[in-house]
């Protein structure tokens, strides 16, 4: 097979993640140690401040002789820190504090959108090391032609990376269509152009991404995972307190459901494609093939276009034009407002959650798009009088897919943490 056509393969990237009972309690089986020390890492990984070897016991389950034993593992595999010791108000000697290891392991963040490629390096601790942006057309473009283009990108970043000593763990791609995670094929991306490209095959092409392993993932799903790991991160909401729909406004419009703290990802793992909501059946046609989509009304070319401003604005000047009293951009902000309270409104009433996040291009208008938003939820969410109805801006910010794609490569590292130690 020509590495060079982006063809269907069936690889696959990462392995998938375990349920959320099997991380939740020590295991009983022959994966033991495994599950062990991937429910030790993932409680200090998690841990929006600094943990110690008896708050894990108690927060696992596992005997304080076994958190030592794993704890030692994973600071010698530089997984985990040690820091110099605390004193506290217990009697006896002060806990050790325990954090993620810094730039030690790496998951590198690629994206593709119609209107840039991007790339970030993420490590342990979630701190961004690396990032490199360019902007341009992407609109229909050549996979190859487009995924050669961030291999050169992603090239000199990977080689700071590696000469600095540090390992990456792998790399997910950012699209804006039907890509399932934990596979490198991107089915179809409609704003893109393509159609069932294998991603990893392109990007192995090139000699830095060589034995690095590569999946794809859709921008919404990643966008709601980065902001749900941002939240964890920032504001000490544990990942069983977080149930959100998650929309991203970009030139396309995706959305993603996390209940629970995990993505509620459908059977194919294609759930989520609420920019393909019907808000007119006769509105203007789609690169989907249909009539009157939602991202013909609010994505971020039909905003532009609706305020009468070049496609090149960027969303912040798009809203510095809004602010500053354009009455066209305010009304095309106020129209899209209208048909994204009315198609979520559907959504949250379809799956029972009580916050909307507004990410992408969104976070950053959040706060001119909310108030037709939260009209619409008002009259059309059915829970409306017995439960608050929150709308907020993503804290991830307008890259969130970018991160996410970073931290899913983190996250594998947590759940399978054994041939990093061993």
């Amino acid at each position: 097979m020509d590495p060079m056509n982006p063809v269907t393969s069936g690889r696959t990237g990462l392995p998938r993640e375990r349920s959320r009972a099997a991380m939740s309690r020590p295991a009983r089986q022959s994966s033991l140690r495994e599950h062990n020390l991937s429910l030790v890492l993932r409680h200090i990984v998690d841990s929006p401040t600094r943990t110690t070897r008896a708050r894990v016991s108690e927060a696992t389950g596992l005997t304080k002789a076994t958190v030592s034993e794993l704890v030692d593992l994973l600071v010698t595999a530089k997984l985990v820190t040690e820091l110099e010791p605390e004193p506290g108000e217990r009697v006896g000697r002060p806990g050790v504090p325990l954090i993620p290891a810094a730039r030690t392991f790496v998951g590198l963040g690629l994206e593709v959108q119609a209107d840039h490629i991007a790339a970030r390096a993420v490590d342990l601790q979630g701190t961004t090391l690396y990032e490199r942006v360019t902007v341009g057309d992407f609109r229909l473009s050549d996979p190859g032609d487009t995924l050669r283009q961030l291999a050169r990108l992603v090239t000199p970043m990977v080689a700071t990376i590696t000469s600095q000593g540090s390992r990456i763990a792998g790399a997910c791609v950012s699209v804006p269509g039907l890509a399932r995670l934990g596979s490198s094929v991107v089915r179809y991306a409609p704003n893109l152009g393509w159609e069932d490209v294998d991603v990893a095959l392109v990007l192995r092409s090139s000699a830095a991404l060589q034995g690095i392993s590569i999946e794809v993932g859709n921008d919404a799903d990643l966008g709601a995972l980065g902001e749900s790991r941002t939240r964890s991160r920032l504001a000490g909401v544990s990942r069983m307190d977080q149930n959100f729909l998650y929309i991203a406004g970009e030139v396309g419009i995706g959305g993603a459901v996390v209940l629970s703290g995990d993505l509620a990802g459908g059977m194919h793992g294609w759930s989520g494609e609420i920019g393909h909501a019907v808000v007119d059946p006769d509105g203007p046609m789609c690169n989907c093939g249909a009539r009157g989509c939602l991202e013909q009304f609010a994505g971020k070319d039909a905003l532009l276009r609706r305020a009468g401003l070049p496609l090149t604005y960027s969303t912040e000047e798009l809203r510095a034009v809004a602010l500053g009293g354009n009455l066209e951009a305010l009304a095309a902000l106020n129209d899209a407002a209208g048909a994204l309270g009315r198609t979520t409104a559907a959504a949250m009433n379809l799956v029972d959650v009580d916050r909307l996040i507004l990410g992408g291009a969104y976070a950053v208008l959040h706060d001119l798009l909310r108030p037709g938003i939260e009209a619409e939820l008002s009259t059309r969410v059915m829970a409306r009088r017995w439960i608050p109805l929150h709308v907020e801006g993503a804290v991830s910010g307008e890259m969130a897919s970018l991160t996410g794609a970073a931290l899913r490569v983190i996250d594998g590292v947590v759940a399978h943490p054994t041939p990093w130690v061993a």
